[in-house]
């Protein structure tokens, strides 16, 4: 056996922990697939390779760089979740996380671009987009659980997130800054989706499908939103931080489901337009225009809906197998539709272009 130097086992530790360091810096040749839908003909861009998950972040962060020249997501194409950032003109990815237990669903781009917020077990990190260095902000608190939704308000200072403890939970804000956590409120159901409302010092977060809630960010005014009777499905704020955006689903199964619209100042409640069963759906950059995944079993379609006409017009299929996963979004600059299906196989991520169809918004 030939011996081995103290030196030999030196320069091997250190090169392999070289090499651990290395891995979230692994690159990815782009795989992007074409095909002609089969229900419109439009061409639909297959992003990612569903031999593997890629997996869309929550419907109400941030994925895009502001430019739209990147797209955030996570994939497990190396054996765990892992977040993977995305070069859109020519398809190449990057690896830029090595964590354990990736929550895909939190991770958001902060209002600046500089940075990206995400959770992993029980931590909150916070990257920095320029050195890839990334460093905990906050951990859950012993004997408490974080709820589903993480994101980063507006003005880009907090991250908000909510905590359940047996029956009842809280929602806490914690500095980007220095890592310091507040609790805002107290509720006693599972909050989630908290989301901090643009122009205004409040939180939105909802329980469940039975409801949504307000409150303001100094724990004031705590109060459940008056919404149309029925399920509550996917909200968003309006671009503009004036109105909620939201599905209704009704008791009735036989009944449409409604794109609705709730405005907090006025408390009051309209439809905006019925809809081809819409389970989820998303908003250009001025409210004007909205895409749709229907969950009709036979026409499992993804749809444009025009707020002025209150017309419909179906882009592509989706066919997920849960229409929840499909999570459409618009572009920053309103020229794609983004979405995500197990149509192939495996959670893949897919585009198609729609600039003919809906006005470009400028950058």
């Amino acid at each position: 056996m030939v011996p081995i130097s103290r030196r030999c086992l030196l320069f091997a530790g250190i090169a392999a922990s070289r090499l651990r360091a290395d891995t979230k810096a692994f690159s990815f040749p782009p795989e992007a697939r074409r095909y002609p839908d089969p229900a419109t003909e439009f061409e639909v861009v297959r992003l990612t390779d569903p031999t593997y998950t890629s997996i869309l972040p929550a419907y109400y962060n941030r994925v895009f760089t502001r430019n739209g020249s990147h797209l955030f997501y996570a994939s497990d194409r190396i054996g765990s979740l892992q977040i993977f950032r995305m070069e859109l003109k020519t398809g190449a990815m990057r690896q830029i996380t090595e964590v354990e237990e990736l929550d895909p669903a939190s991770i958001t781009l902060t209002p600046d671009n500089r940075a990206l917020c995400f959770s992993a077990s029980r931590s909150i990190y916070v990257m920095n987009l320029a050195s890839l260095h990334q460093r905990k902000l906050y951990d859950v608190t012993e004997g408490w659980d974080r709820c589903p939704g993480l994101t980063v308000g507006p003005d880009g200072t907090h991250a908000t997130l909510a905590e359940r403890q047996g029956d009842r939970s809280r929602l806490r804000m914690v500095s980007l800054v220095q890592g310091v956590a507040r609790t805002v409120v107290e509720a006693p159901f599972t909050m989630s989706d908290a989301v901090s409302r643009p122009m205004r010092a409040q939180v939105l977060y909802r329980n469940g499908q039975e409801a949504l809630w307000l409150v303001n960010l100094d724990g004031k005014q705590n109060r459940q939103l008056k919404l149309a009777d029925g399920g509550v499905g996917p909200a968003l704020w309006s671009p503009d931080g004036k109105t909620v955006l939201y599905l209704n689903f009704p008791e009735d199964t036989r009944q449409l489901n409604t794109l609705r619209e709730f405005t907090p100042d006025t408390n009051t409640d309209k439809s905006i337009a019925k809809t081809s069963q819409f389970s989820h759906f998303g908003v250009n950059h001025d409210g004007s225009v909205f895409v749709g995944a229907s969950r009709n079993v036979a026409s499992p379609h993804l749809l444009l809906l025009l707020r002025v006409t209150k017309r419909e017009l179906t882009i592509c299929e989706h066919k997920a197998s849960h229409v929840e996963m499909t999570a459409p979004r618009f572009s920053p600059d309103n020229t794609h539709v983004y979405f995500e299906s197990d149509r192939h196989g495996k959670p893949a991520i897919y585009s198609i272009q729609v600039d003919k169809l809906v006005e470009k918004a400028e950058m």
